[in-house]
């Protein structure tokens, strides 16, 4: 791991000197992430976007794009967009990315089983805002809202978020790509 990591901790995620108190998921890490345990997967996952909400939030990077009242996440394993942003109407199983509730307005998007995705092994790890501190996602990794912003404030796409401490596999280390 170098430096400009990030680093989740049984502590919280360690990012430029600073810990960041987080939630993971309900169901703990795992290695055997599958869709619906509520798990956070452990490995090496890359920053490949950064989604918001323009009507609650600036624009925080060039190349973040904005969450319309239309976009959804695709969380059917038996879909061809399994684990991939979609628009309504969409019939198969989604999660909604505009919600009522602040906890998308900002969403740091990761390659977990991303662009080619597995059907059953997870999807949607976003890092995003809490619902309140110690409150568990269903398998991403959630933030109080200012140090989400100061996450934000030095992300990157291609950056690095290391789980669990040990990387599992090789993964290609070129550029990140939008979804």
């Amino acid at each position: 791991m170098t430096p400009a990591d990030m680093v989740l901790t049984p502590t919280g995620l360690r990012f430029r000197g600073r810990r960041l108190p987080c939630t993971i998921g309900r169901g703990g890490l795992t290695r055997d992430k599958r869709e619906g345990d509520g798990a956070t997967p452990t490995g090496l996952h890359r920053v490949i976007g950064l989604l918001y909400r323009p009507d609650r939030v600036p624009r925080p990077h060039p190349w973040a794009k904005p969450i319309g009242p239309r976009d959804l996440w695709c969380d059917d394993p038996a879909h061809p967009a399994y684990n991939h942003p979609v628009r309504a109407p969409f019939a198969a199983s989604h999660e909604a990315l505009r919600r009522a509730d602040p906890l998308y307005d900002l969403v740091i998007l990761t390659d977990w089983n991303w662009p080619c995705a597995q059907p059953g092994k997870g999807s949607a790890i976003f890092l995003h805002r809490w619902r309140r501190p110690g409150h568990p996602t269903e398998g991403c990794v959630a933030f109080a809202a200012p140090d989400l912003r100061w996450l934000v404030a030095h992300l990157r796409p291609g950056l690095r978020l290391c789980v669990g401490g040990r990387r599992p596999e090789a993964r290609p280390t070129g550029p990140a790509r939008q979804p």
